[in-house]
């Protein structure tokens, strides 16, 4: 059973940036595809971004696309999200996501075990 651990939220202006990080036990990450989602109050949990550390592409929402990006760190079995060039509209909880599937996905339903979230917020 894979826990993950959101942390580094917070609140920033726009414009600026934040790094979260999604910790991980009971699994290596670099087995499994890792996911960003976001959830704005009163809507849909929508796809961020999505990557398999085994090879393959990053797949990212076009409306982050070139502003955030995923990474990890495999000493740490950590992934990260660097969002830059923050707008109020990032505002959200923001969940790791980790999947058993071969592909990336981008639909929530494709993922297997989820973190509690973590906040953030864009202030303009």
């Amino acid at each position: 059973q894979v826990q993950l651990v959101e942390s580094g939220g917070g609140l920033v202006q726009a414009g600026g940036s934040l790094r979260l990080s999604c910790a991980a036990s009971g699994g290596t990450l670099s087995s499994y595809v890792m996911g960003w989602f976001r959830q704005a109050p009163g809507k849909e949990r929508e796809f961020v971004v999505a990557n398999r550390w085994s090879g393959g592409s990053t797949y990212l929402a076009d409306s982050v696309k070139g502003r955030f990006t995923i990474s990890r760190d495999n000493a740490k079995n950590t992934v990260y999200l660097q969002m830059n060039s923050l707008k109020p509209e990032d505002t959200a909880v923001y969940y790791c996501a980790a999947g058993r599937g071969i592909v990336p996905g981008t639909s929530r339903y494709e993922y297997d075990y989820w973190g509690q979230g973590t906040q953030v917020t864009v202030s303009s």
